[in-house]
């Protein structure tokens, strides 16, 4: 091996060893896709690593990828939306703790005509009126995500509530994230389940207009879990605490203003009883107020 030869090889051994050191002392995150896909997220991590050196890697795949990831011990910390599989998770021995940060709701969204009739429903009304219009009315369509995404889940949840169990030519599975379902469910003229923020991101693009929106049925808490395998849980606690605190409520109570002209989070600082989440899960009063 000629000299320089030999100085290529040591420089990429060096190279190598160094990004395996910082990687060892990375943030492993795993998500759910509206707070990725809104670049929420992004936000957040860049001021994080800023203020703290600390650097983050983030993986999304929607709410039940993000479980498997942290069962298996993959990530250090989940930042999903399903209460139900939350305390699951932490029951079994997975997960140390779950933090309420942030919320907004579900919508049920579809053509501004609306065939099945719909509008100003509450949620599992809605979507029995779409079941029984769906089985006469050839224009009458639903999309599912078909997931196991938090979305997913809540959209089972009101089926149960309904007394429905969708089946049919009317009812269609994506298959794919929320962006791709909103997509599909516009080109087919369809109704769908949608977080309100990945609704909102997509709008310019969509025919589709939110005609079933808020009440508790549609009440949609995003919560942080640091999994108990994880090899970084002081990481996993400092960007807890910084969600949590009054720099990253502020952040999330501000974020799409600018460009959609309303947020598209709420933080949950502040609304601890309103939306389920006890004393010990959520942060405290905000020190001014966020409009």
């Amino acid at each position: 091996m000629s000299c320089y030869a030999k100085l290529i090889f040591v420089a990429l051994l060096l190279c190598m060893l160094s990004e395996c050191g910082a990687a060892d002392d990375r943030l492993r995150i795993a998500t759910t896709m509206s707070l990725y896909d809104t670049k929420l997220l992004d936000t957040l991590e860049s001021r994080f690593e800023e203020e703290y050196g600390i650097y983050v890697d983030i993986i999304s795949g929607g709410t039940g990828f993000a479980l498997e990831q942290g069962r298996r011990g993959d990530v250090d910390l989940l930042l999903i939306h399903d209460k139900a599989r939350e305390y699951e998770f932490i029951a079994e021995g997975y997960g140390t703790e779950r933090r309420c940060f942030a919320y907004n709701y579900f919508y049920i969204v579809g053509p501004a005509d609306d065939p099945a009739g719909v509008k100003g429903m509450n949620a599992s009304e809605a979507l029995r009126r779409i079941a029984d219009a769906g089985k006469s009315d050839p224009d009458v369509k639903f999309v599912s995500r078909g997931d196991s995404s938090g979305t997913h889940a809540r959209e089972r949840l009101l089926w149960k509530i309904a007394g429905i169990e969708p089946a049919g030519r009317w009812y269609l599975e994506s298959g794919q994230g929320m962006g791709a379902t909103l997509i599909m469910a516009d080109e087919k003229r369809a109704y769908t389940l949608t977080d309100m923020s990945t609704y909102m991101a997509f709008a310019g693009n969509l025919s589709l207009v939110p005609l079933v929106t808020g009440g508790e049925e549609l009440l949609n808490v995003y919560a942080a879990i640091p999994v108990s395998a994880s090899e970084h849980p002081d990481l996993a606690e400092r960007f807890v605490e910084f969600l949590l605190s009054h720099e990253g409520q502020e952040i999330i109570a501000g974020y799409g203003k600018d460009v959609h002209g309303r947020a598209l989070f709420y933080p949950a600082a502040g609304h601890c009883a309103e939306i389920g989440c006890n004393a010990s899960e959520c942060p405290g009063e905000m020190v001014s107020a966020v409009g």
